[in-house]
């Protein structure tokens, strides 16, 4: 284990998963607390968190991720986390699903630089790393979900990434508080499908999922 990161963040990370009822293998344990490694070394520097304080990161990044991996469905196979920044949540899901293809896309190079070496030392051969704005990319295919973590509004959000999907997709939303007054603004093709109220061991504040998928 890295020097970075302490046994009581490892064990923190056990207890939350369990709350989560998230199972961990001990490969995802190890994987999970290597990236929590680089996300601090790099954020030094990189600055690709808000969050400065390596003790609130295995909470409010980590758990925060893991909390979504329930409405990750098996049947779907190919991911898109848009604006994933320091990676959350799209590096924990392709840790936790290997055999699902997972999609980082960040128009800010400092962050996807990080996200490239961290693909290179964590070896997860199933993320790919897009350096581009949303609006300028254009898959070979339509991606089966496509997940935000506190990326832009909503209406931003769909509006931005409907070329990404199609009827079959499930667009995720990861929220703070429950965004009420976004669901007045979201297209007309718009809707939700599911709303979770999300409890992240160790995060004070509300957590929301909300799940939408585009009419027909």
């Amino acid at each position: 284990m890295s020097s970075l990161v302490t046994s009581q963040h490892a064990e923190e990370l056990s207890t939350g998963a369990r709350q989560l009822a998230v199972p961990l293998s001990p490969e995802h344990h190890e994987k999970l607390l290597g990236y929590l490694a680089l996300l601090i070394k790099w954020n030094k520097a990189y600055n690709l968190t808000a969050v400065r304080d390596p003790d609130e990161m295995v909470s409010r990044h980590l758990l925060d991720s893991l909390s979504v991996m329930p409405f990750i469905h098996s049947e779907r196979s190919n991911w898109l986390d848009v604006g994933s920044g320091g990676g959350m949540p799209g590096v924990p899901m392709a840790i936790l699903h290997p055999h699902k293809r997972i999609t980082v896309l960040d128009a800010n190079g400092k962050k996807t630089r990080f996200l490239t070496q961290v693909k290179m030392e964590l070896k997860l051969d199933n993320l790919t790393v897009i350096h581009s704005r949303v609006e300028g990319y254009t898959p070979a295919q339509p991606f089966d979900g496509i997940i935000s973590r506190a990326f832009s509004s909503m209406e931003n959000f769909t509006n931005w990434t409907r070329h990404l999907g199609d009827t079959g997709t499930q667009w995720l939303a990861m929220k703070g508080l429950h965004p009420a007054d976004e669901l007045v603004a979201l297209p007309a093709d718009f809707t939700v499908e599911s709303e979770q109220a999300l409890t992240v061991p160790g995060c004070q504040g509300q957590r929301h999922l909300l799940i939408l998928r585009r009419k027909a």
